[in-house]
């Protein structure tokens, strides 16, 4: 019998500088500047949240570049200063400095990019929109909108997105008013994921894909940032990867609209703990890699 294809699975951990993962994840007196190597042994993809409250320089991307193994990934994290500052509503120079700053110099090991909302922001159609419809789709796009960067990234910039490439990119919702059928409609229409986000019940949580590729973050199922995840909650959360990974669906997901997607033959998923406290991230990450027979990247 004929096993059911499936695509690629990253399991790994939102960002590696974590003070309490000293001496417990990481070994005892590790230089700081090579826990990201050693993270990227054991860990496909990385979650890079420094983008998210600052831009990067081209010099700290071309280095977590060579940091990493050939067949590694890093999902960026989008600028706060587009999502929560000004809320979607005139970014055109602020996506045009984050895209100028420095990722094109991840090259071949930039993976989906994390576009999440603040809870206090309310669902505007048209808002929302008129951003998706500035993300670039791959990266010819990308370095047509860097090269329309100000003077805030002026002489710190990197257009050179090569390999040509596809670029994917995720959104994560924090208000119940984005808990809306017509949502889902436009994500499908424009194929981005909706990130799939376990808050212990603080913000939505909801399972439908909208994409070619599947889009998980593990905040802490009780407690958000903190609580450790059970066995048998990794256990459920095995079983839901493989059904998206097989291009199926979980038997228990929880979707805004009744509508299924359509079944594809196989889909990616990236999947990202994010329970930093203590060593919960990186301990719950490498049991889900267990769970799924997920190896570590190739040296």
């Amino acid at each position: 019998m004929r096993s059911t294809p499936s695509g690629d699975i990253r399991i790994g951990v939102s960002g590696w500088r974590y003070p309490p993962w000293r001496g417990v994840f990481y070994p005892a007196k590790l230089p700081q500047r090579l826990e990201l190597s050693y993270a990227a042994r054991i860990f496909r993809s990385i979650e890079l949240n420094g983008s998210f409250y600052s831009l990067q320089r081209p010099e700290s991307y071309a280095a977590w570049h060579d940091a990493t193994p050939d067949d590694f990934v890093f999902a960026v994290k989008g600028a706060r200063y587009i999502t929560h500052m000004l809320q979607l509503r005139n970014v055109e120079h602020a996506m045009a400095n984050f895209f100028a700053s420095g990722i094109a110099r991840l090259r071949h090991k930039l993976g989906p990019i994390l576009w999440q909302l603040p809870p206090r922001m309310l669902y505007r159609e048209s808002v929302l929109l008129h951003f998706l419809a500035q993300l670039p789709h791959d990266t010819d796009e990308a370095a047509s909108l860097a090269r329309r960067h100000n003077d805030k990234v002026a002489g710190r910039t990197a257009f050179d997105f090569v390999p040509s490439r596809r670029i994917r990119h995720a959104l994560e919702i924090r208000n119940a008013s984005f808990v809306h059928r017509d949502l889902i409609a436009l994500l499908r229409e424009l194929g981005i994921a909706l990130v799939i986000a376990d808050t212990g019940a603080r913000w939505p949580e909801y399972q439908d894909v909208t994409a070619d590729f599947v889009y998980v973050r593990l905040h802490g199922a009780e407690q958000l940032y903190v609580s450790e995840y059970t066995q048998p909650m990794i256990e459920q959360w095995a079983a839901r990867i493989r059904a998206w990974s097989r291009g199926a669906e979980p038997d228990d997901a929880s979707r805004i609209t009744g509508r299924h997607p359509e079944r594809a033959a196989a889909r990616d998923v990236f999947c990202y703990f994010d329970n930093t406290d203590k060593q919960h991230a990186p301990r719950n990450a490498q049991t889900l890699m267990t769970m799924l027979g997920v190896e570590p990247p190739s040296k």
